[in-house]
């Protein structure tokens, strides 16, 4: 059966967002309803016919751009990420999920009504600009984003590489407003990276991994699998697996993450809407290869979201895992792309994502096991350090005399795991939750 592709990522990169999920169906009727609110069309074509017949600007009143109007005005009064696409919106959404696209590098989403940023891509304009989670955007080429919807915001947001593209960004956690001037590029996703052994003076005695990921692609699992295995060929006997500031991307592959930690069959994710049929359960594939149990640990920040908190708080109820760090940003719905007669679209909020031990992510995130927190310099020194190329001598001191609480904390975490199940008091790590418990096995 072809496996069907759903987004998990928390927005579009910059482009659009591609919000926790997303699947496409063709236009079907909607179920009917008892409230007589059919009834209440006459209210709206009586409107239309009197827009129509009397509104003076005649060059406004096309039938189509008329019922767009009223079909986006619906959807904007449901949620930030439920959206009309005309065509060629939805043609665009279709080119841009693949692997590379041009934008600023930036997921965003709507917070509190407020044009939010979730987090930049890394080597991305928005990355390298300095830009960081939470922070809010307030003008968009001098456009107050101000009562915008998401949608609107992300059609200034994109366009051609090469043209800039003025931000005035609130930060709250420095109170300040600064201005930004980018230019948009072809962003080129590559999701695993920095895969090595932790030094010595963070690993003690032990051979602990570290590897990091900064997105879900359709790749990531078969590539954090080389890049494992590579470090079980040096000795590797722990892992600390870095899920800060990613902002999500393809739920399957999020899925086919968790495959080579848990066994195969193992329920991780599950959804569930208004109707029974909108209950769905995500399950590893059967012929998954799981690697050793070693013991392992996740970083998490309030940049990690969609297909990140799923991977995250599916490895921490069945007790995979320890996650170290902040709660996550809590995006956890789904949102079905429901193709209409005309090319245009639908993108409906219809249901939401659960952990395996029920717990909801949407707006609330997941909370860490360990919490720890980064002071606003070692968060700016985190991302410094994750630049390509070689930074300025102004930097390379600056991020020299930053620590990471938050891996230092990990490290320490799995130190402890390791001596103890040395004493042979207790295996490397918690026993898994028994399928009634957490997931369940098919």
């Amino acid at each position: 059966m072809k496996r069907q592709f759903l987004y998990a990522g928390l927005a579009l990169v910059l482009v659009f967002e591609l919000g926790i999920g997303w699947r496409l169906l063709t236009s079907s009727a909607a179920a009917d309803t008892d409230d007589g609110s059919y009834a209440n069309l006459t209210v709206f074509t009586r409107a239309l016919q009197l827009i129509r017949q009397d509104y003076l600007d005649e060059k406004k009143l096309a039938y189509r751009d008329l019922m767009y109007s009223a079909v986006r005005g619906m959807l904007n009064s449901l949620d930030p990420h439920s959206q009309f696409m005309e065509p060629s919106d939805f043609r665009d959404m279709q080119d841009e999920t693949r692997s590379e696209f041009g934008g600023l590098g930036i997921v965003v989403s709507s917070k509190e009504g407020v044009i939010t940023i979730v987090s930049p891509l890394e080597d991305s304009p928005g990355f390298r600009a300095g830009l960081l989670p939470n922070d809010q955007i307030l003008r968009i080429n001098g456009n107050t984003t101000e009562r915008m919807s998401l949608q609107n915001a992300l059609e200034l947001l994109r366009g051609e590489p090469g043209q800039k593209v003025n931000l005035t960004i609130f930060r709250p956690s420095t109170k300040e407003t600064r201005e930004y001037t980018l230019q948009r590029e072809v962003i080129k996703m590559a999701s695993v990276k920095d895969a090595k052994l932790l030094d010595p003076s963070l690993a003690g005695n032990f051979k602990i991994g570290y590897v990091r990921i900064t997105q879900f692609n359709e790749p990531t699992a078969q590539e954090l699998a080389q890049k494992m295995d590579g470090l079980l060929s040096q000795g590797m006997q722990a892992l600390i697996m870095d899920l800060r500031f990613n902002p999500g991307g393809l739920l399957n592959s999020g899925v086919d993450v968790c495959g080579l930690f848990v066994p195969p069959k193992t329920m991780v994710v599950y959804t569930e809407g208004r109707d029974a049929g909108q209950h769905r359960e995500y399950f590893t594939d059967r012929n998954a290869k799981p690697r050793p149990n070693f013991p392992l640990a996740i970083l998490v920040n309030n940049g990690s979201a969609s297909a990140a908190e799923i991977v995250s708080g599916a490895l921490k109820d069945l007790n995979r895992a320890i996650l170290v760090g902040e709660t996550t940003f809590g995006k956890g719905s789904v949102q079905s792309v429901i193709q209409l007669p005309d090319g245009s679209a639908l993108r409906l909020t219809t249901a939401r994502y659960y952990t395996p031990s029920r717990q909801v992510i949407h707006e609330r995130g997941i909370t860490p096991n360990i919490t720890a927190s980064l002071t606003p310099d070692q968060e700016k020194a985190v991302l410094l350090r994750r630049r390509e190329g070689a930074l300025s001598l102004a930097d390379q001191k600056f991020v020299s005399e930053q620590h990471d609480p938050q891996l230092e904390r990990a490290a320490d975490a799995i130190k402890g795991m390791m001596i103890y199940s040395q004493s042979g008091s207790a295996a490397s790590v918690p026993a898994p939750l028994k399928p009634e418990d957490a997931g369940r096995q098919r």
